[in-house]
């Protein structure tokens, strides 16, 4: 049986919703350019051998729909198919699943996986503009009233749950349920900063970013969100955003971004034919399912899964990376899993300094993974997200 392997990896820099570097890009005219550029990393490869692009997307409406994944194929004038695939934040994790999946099924050699979102473009439509159920209705009050302050500490009671809810709200009933401070969490956000800051200085994610060049030539060739000199003393004084005593604040939570990432998925038969060296081996992966109001403990489930698919402990893996939504649910799902945060987690700092673009995400840090496997001479890397409606993923690879 093929197995499936990355072979390439490509990621625009990520820039700052409604005022940052790339506000004026199309998500589908970013996913082409990203998708040209991640197959002309693999030598001897003939793009009309993809058998499909498979392409994330958190809000697949207005600029962003049409079935973007075809699209980004016939902008590049590639008679290949494509799909557009919605799984919110692990949008382009999924795609390199069902890459994988594919291949192990023996329905295809090579495909691009990957994803893209441009928040900063919502202006022009998107996806979740209907009307709720109000079959929610109760759940929905409840939140609202915890949005006051006046709702108590968060608990799961009997009925439905308010599947609606926004992230920040579930990351506030995150840090209730733990009870985990606003210092811890603003210690974490500072730390996300310092190291993505160190990283940035050193060069690491100039070994991953493929610089954008906007149509009056400005070359964006960094990520917008990295902030020199973040201190705990000044993310201390950040007022909380969702909860009036609350304590997510835009120093332990990530910034709205745009952004796109892909990788090549290829069978190790055909990166083989090519004499093409893989980057990496998917080893397992696994999706799961928790209540949608504490949404950001979902890699807890999903990573217990995944290293039980794969016959590992977390001791096992060497790095670890979890999307940082917000410093609360990566904070709580560590605990949970026992990460050693300092020696595995996010070491090049994560979403709090980088951004979070949806359904660019998962690719992104598959990116970084990859990247950050190579910089320290590590094999074992678990990446692992929230997913909002009340979901978490886990995929595990080995750098080869």
């Amino acid at each position: 049986m093929a197995e499936p392997v990355i072979v390439a990896t490509a990621r625009t820099p990520i820039g700052r919703a409604a005022k940052g570097s790339l506000v004026d890009v199309r998500p589908d005219d970013m996913s082409a350019f990203i998708v040209k550029d991640v197959l002309s990393k693999v030598d001897g490869l003939d793009p009309a051998e993809v058998e499909d692009i498979i392409w994330g997307i958190g809000q697949p409406g207005g600029e962003g729909g049409f079935n973007i994944g075809r699209i980004i194929a016939v902008m590049n004038d590639m008679e290949v198919p494509g799909v557009t695939v919605n799984r919110y934040c692990s949008s382009s994790l999924q795609t390199i699943r069902m890459a994988a999946h594919a291949i192990k099924a023996g329905e295809g050699d090579c495909f691009v996986a990957g994803g893209v979102e441009t928040v900063s473009r919502y202006m022009n439509g998107a996806a979740d503009t209907g009307s709720h159920n109000q079959s929610f209705a109760n759940a929905e009050q409840r939140s609202a009233e915890r949005t006051t302050g006046d709702g108590g500490d968060w608990e799961e009671v009997d009925g439905l749950p308010d599947v609606y809810i926004a992230m920040g709200q579930t990351a506030e009933n995150v840090a209730e349920h733990l009870g985990i401070s606003r210092e811890r969490q603003d210690e974490f956000g500072v730390r996300s900063q310092n190291k993505a800051e160190a990283a940035l200085k050193r060069g690491f994610f100039e070994q991953e970013i493929t610089p954008y060049t906007l149509p009056d030539g400005t070359v964006v060739s960094k990520d917008d969100g990295i902030r020199e000199g973040t201190t705990l003393e000044g993310v201390s004084q950040l007022n909380p955003v969702f909860r009036p005593e609350g304590t997510i604040t835009a120093g332990n939570a990530c910034p709205l971004n745009d952004g796109a990432a892909a990788v090549v998925v290829m069978s190790d038969t055909r990166a083989k034919d090519l004499g093409v060296k893989p980057l990496a081996r998917i080893v397992a992966s696994s999706v799961s399912a928790l209540n949608p109001e504490i949404m950001g403990l979902g890699p807890i489930d999903a990573c217990r899964q995944v290293l039980d698919r794969a016959g590992m402990e977390m001791s096992d893996i060497d790095l670890v990376e979890i999307n940082e939504a917000f410093a609360v649910q990566v904070l709580g799902s560590a605990d949970a899993l026992g990460i050693d945060i300092e020696a595995q987690l996010n070491v090049n700092g994560g979403a709090i300094a980088l951004g979070h673009p949806f359904g660019m995400t998962g690719s992104r840090i598959m990116t970084t993974l990859i990247n950050s496997l190579q910089d320290s001479d590590k094999q074992f890397g678990l990446e692992t997200m929230c997913v909002g409606g009340g979901q978490g993923m886990a995929m595990i690879i080995e750098r080869l």
